[in-house]
């Protein structure tokens, strides 16, 4: 009895220690993009359990971000108490695009006609980075926000990602010249992933992406894993995790 009793208190213990960590999480960190970045997959939340903070993963499969910059816009994407609390915006899409062609960018986000289609990407990233800077910025004018009466109001954390290997070129390419153009942080799945399509499988004889893929894509001739396999089980949502956990480490503010 007294046995049975002990286990009981130690069970409750353990599920108010849960408890609490889950109600205190050090961070809020929300997630824009599309099928690779959806929930279905898993690095995502992964990777804040590991940094304790707030899973808001907003992305949707079929999506690019011209309807990331549209629900902005709309104000659908997320609402004043979380961009006032949250710590970080990452924004995965990575469609093979060139993301950082300037020739038809605004220098104001307003002067940009809504609602965007997927005509233009680039102008579409820099109406997100630009609203979201203005966001932030504004919340210091702002009685309701915690940043209300600051010299710089909220900082804005924006952080940028490659897609999960190397072969597209034209995006990975692109969304470094935007990391750099705008001082931002650049999650390189693409670097540190394990592997290259510019080395075959040794036994396969095949871009060794497709081993970790559950369909495939062509590029210029070459066919390449797609999708990655999905679920916190599998070997490359885990390895996601671990590169994006070490990225946000640099870059999330001690507290």
């Amino acid at each position: 009895m007294k046995r049975n009793l002990l286990t009981f208190i130690f069970l409750i213990f353990c599920f108010t220690v849960y408890s609490v960590n889950q109600d205190t999480a050090r961070y809020n960190i929300l997630l824009t993009g599309a099928s690779f970045a959806s929930s279905h997959n898993g690095w995502f939340e992964i990777s804040c359990r590991h940094l304790n903070a707030n899973a808001i993963n907003r992305a949707v499969g079929g999506e690019a971000i011209v309807n990331t910059a549209n629900r902005m816009a709309e104000g659908s994407l997320y609402s004043f108490e979380e961009l006032d609390n949250m710590d970080a915006f990452v924004i995965m899409h990575v469609h093979n695009r060139d993301v950082s062609d300037e020739s038809q960018l605004m220098t104001d986000y307003k002067d940009y006609t809504l609602p965007f289609d997927r005509s233009n990407y680039a102008r579409a990233f820099d109406y997100v980075i630009k609203r979201y800077i203005s966001e932030c910025y504004k919340l210091k004018d702002n009685p309701e926000s915690k940043y209300y009466g600051t010299k710089a109001g909220k900082p804005p954390v924006i952080i940028l990602c490659t897609d999960w290997h190397d072969a597209r070129i034209t995006y990975n390419t692109a969304i470094r010249k935007l990391a750099v153009k705008w001082g931002l942080p650049l999650v390189e799945f693409d670097k540190y992933i394990g592997f290259s399509k510019n080395n075959p499988h040794p036994v396969t004889g095949e871009q060794q992406s497709l081993l970790y893929a559950k369909d495939s894509q062509t590029i210029e001739g070459t066919k390449y894993g797609w999708h990655p396999d999905r679920g916190e089980d599998k070997y490359i949502q885990q390895r996601m995790a671990g590169i994006f956990v070490e990225t946000m480490r640099k870059v999330l503010p001690l507290k």
